[in-house]
């Protein structure tokens, strides 16, 4: 199976590292130059829980505008670039190239309905942490049982053979996959537990372990939960309160010593964050189906407001 990962930073070279160890053609696109030189000319390190190798065969470029037709095109851009790189991606699109996405927060599926088929979409989420600790060097931190879930936007023929064969990829890389008739479950879990401590470690400047150390911290996070439930609920996706109980312990084993994502976008790198498709979505879903989502909303607002100043931010003399 021929399959280009557009986005082949820390998330996406550890996805393609466990596809390619299954078996995958992989063509990694990605701008970051020394990342994609490196790979090519020596390989991918891949570290593992369980030690640490060198994955070769990998072809690269800058773009997908050139690579020819793939079987399949995972999107691991961040959400907010994907409508934007999809212009240069098209060219690798088929009329039976299955897409699928692979990214952070919701409403991904409704982007790329706007450049293929909805039949021929997929979408889901891993349960990875992941590193890029240098050019050509990715780390990966999976938690334990099924770690990649992922859906067909309409279930038909195309994309369960499409599924069935990315979850025996993955699975034979060693990453243990699934592919679900209802994946919207898995979505919003992810999406609600992110919305809690990386859009409230973002507004607090914290890591993860001091937000849900403070009795304050963690009333907010919580809040922010109860409301992402309350939409998922009223979404037809079912209870997932329950679920949530059980990822506070997980969240705070794999990631407490960690600065998360959007705290490093919004407070190191000072770039463009991820809170439109996370907390902003809850609040957008929310309007629409009339349930509160207060919490969720000031923190988008926040991280917005501060997203659209850095160059007008307090800075220490």
């Amino acid at each position: 199976m021929k399959i280009a990962m557009v986005g082949s930073g820390a998330a996406g070279s550890v996805f393609a590292a466990y596809l390619r160890r299954g078996g995958a053609e992989l063509w990694l696109i990605d701008k970051y130059k020394a990342h994609m030189d490196k790979i090519a000319a020596d390989g991918l390190v891949f570290r593992t829980p369980e030690g640490e190798e060198v994955l070769t065969g990998f072809h690269t470029a800058p773009d997908a505008r050139d690579i020819g037709v793939m079987d399949m095109v995972i999107l691991m851009v961040k959400a907010t670039q994907t409508a934007d790189v999809m212009e240069a991606t098209m060219p690798a699109i088929g009329e039976d190239t299955v897409v699928v996405s692979l990214q952070n927060g919701l409403g991904n599926d409704e982007v790329l309905a706007q450049f293929v088929p909805e039949d021929r979409i997929m979408y889901g989420s891993g349960l990875i942490g992941t590193e890029l600790a240098g050019p050509g060097v990715c780390v990966s931190k999976p938690e334990e049982g099924v770690m990649m879930h992922f859906g067909a936007v309409h279930n038909n023929p195309k994309t369960d053979a499409a599924g069935k064969a990315l979850e025996a990829c993955f699975t034979a890389g060693g990453c243990l996959a699934s592919f679900d008739e209802d994946v919207r479950p898995y979505v919003w879990k992810k999406v609600i537990a992110n919305s809690g401590y990386n859009g409230v470690s973002a507004v607090m400047r914290m890591r993860v372990k001091d937000v849900f150390s403070d009795p304050f911290g963690m009333k907010i996070v919580r809040h922010v939960w109860e409301e992402g439930c309350a939409v998922a609920e009223a979404m037809g996706i079912g209870d997932l309160r329950p679920l949530m109980v059980l990822e506070e312990p997980k969240i705070l084993a794999g990631l407490g010593n960690y600065y998360p994502s959007m705290a490093q976008d919004a407070v190191l790198h000072q770039r463009q964050t991820e809170i439109s498709v996370l907390n902003g979505a809850i609040a957008r879903y929310g309007e629409r189906l009339g349930i509160p989502t207060p919490y969720n909303t000031a923190i988008s607002e926040i991280i917005s407001c501060i997203q659209n100043n850095y160059d007008k931010q307090y800075v220490k003399a």
